[in-house]
């Protein structure tokens, strides 16, 4: 018995847009379906006309028609959005880009849309990943706890935010640039974990020279234009030091906490502190140090330390904060940033991706912000 119209609905409200994360009925891309005998036909508006997965649309749409019973064949087209339905879609998933309605401007944010994790009402938890200079593996710290946070089963969108050394995209393995609807930025998605950055609107092979107004506009933009859907982490890398960006971004996200990188090296630690010390000065949150490259196991199973030893712990102790976590120097980590395939990826069961997972039951768990509850006093 072949099924109605309805059901066939039906089964298809489970199926999302993978960009977009909601049913394919509820974001009215459904336009058509007949039921002839044993052959379901149907419709499907994509919300852009060369929308990048379209194949994975048409196998998630297939499949659960297909699993009606009485079904033999779908027949299913593609057709697009008009202009005024992705304006409509738009306005439905991320409001009037013109307006601040409903929220007030944030620091150093007067017009256009405001920044939605500087809501005290944000469930996200936004974690700024420093260190006090480059070349001691923050971006890959960054890209690997983002994706062990992603592995617990949460909501995860990284910024890369280090706009002059941009090197997320590749770590993920993300060549394809973010969608456009109708001004709303679709970040891309790899191994569970959205991503936006600079390394996305210039040539991998050419200088970022911009001075500061256009850093913040950049950034700002990124937090504002970007469809992020309310992510239970927004992990942003930070570039070195304690520059512009850094503090454009902890006057933009007041709420967030900030997580230092740093190596054994007693000389890294020294100018990781700065890092460490900025958030004092800025208002942040400061929870926790990581140190990277703490270790190299060699063939005979013995333990070098190639950049000394002790630099984390003693940061930690002096910002007293806990150090979260050491992450062994191993070959896998740094051919995983170069290939797009991250250790937490490709070696799950690797030393260093388990010390990653380690560290973020740590953050998502011990250092979990505690819920205020305000009580009224009474004076009797």
């Amino acid at each position: 018995m072949a099924p109605t119209s309805d059901a066939v609905i039906d089964a298809l409200r489970p199926v999302q847009d993978p960009e977009l994360h909601r049913s394919i009925v509820d974001l009215d891309m459904v336009r058509g379906v007949q039921v002839d005998g044993g052959t379901v036909a149907l419709t499907i508006a994509l919300t852009t006309p060369g929308c990048p997965l379209k194949n994975e649309i048409e196998r998630r749409a297939t499949e659960a028609v297909t699993a009606l019973d009485g079904v033999d064949r779908v027949a299913l087209e593609f057709t697009s959005m008009t202009d005024e339905e992705r304006a409509v879609l738009r306005q439905k998933l991320h409001g009037d880009p013109a307006s601040t309605a409903g929220s007030q401007p944030t620091h150093g944010h007067s017009e256009g849309r405001a920044i939605p994790f500087a809501d005290p009402s944000s469930k996200t938890r936004v974690l700024l990943v420093a260190s006090g200079k480059g070349g001691v593996g923050k971006s890959s710290v960054t890209t690997n706890l983002a994706i062990s946070l992603a592995a617990r089963g949460k909501s995860v969108a990284i910024v890369d935010a280090d706009v002059w050394g941009f090197s997320v995209p590749r770590m993920l393995g993300i060549e394809r640039p973010p969608v456009l609807i109708d001004q709303m930025i679709i970040p891309p998605e790899a191994h569970g974990v959205r991503l936006i950055s600079m390394g996305f609107f210039v040539e991998e092979d050419q200088p970022v020279i911009w001075r500061g107004p256009m850093l913040h506009k950049a950034l700002e933009q990124f937090l504002t234009d970007v469809y992020w859907d309310e992510p239970d982490y927004l992990v942003v890398d930070l570039p070195p030091g304690t520059g512009d960006v850094s503090i454009s971004l902890s006057q933009y996200l007041p709420r967030a906490e900030l997580y230092v990188v740093t190596t054994p090296q007693p000389a890294a630690q020294t100018v990781a502190q700065r890092a460490a010390f900025m958030a004092e000065k800025v208002r942040l949150d400061l929870k926790g140090v990581i140190e990277n490259m703490s270790w190299f196991t060699g063939d005979d199973g013995k333990r070098y330390e190639i950049f000394g030893s002790g630099g984390g712990q003693a940061l930690a102790d002096k910002v007293q904060v806990p150090l979260l976590g050491q992450i062994p120097l191993v070959p896998a980590l740094r051919e995983g940033g170069d290939t797009g395939t991250p250790i937490t990826v490709a070696e799950p069961d690797s030393e260093a991706a388990k010390e990653f997972a380690a560290i973020a039951e740590r953050v998502d768990v011990e250092l979990a912000p505690t819920r205020r509850f305000n009580a009224e006093l009474k004076i009797l």
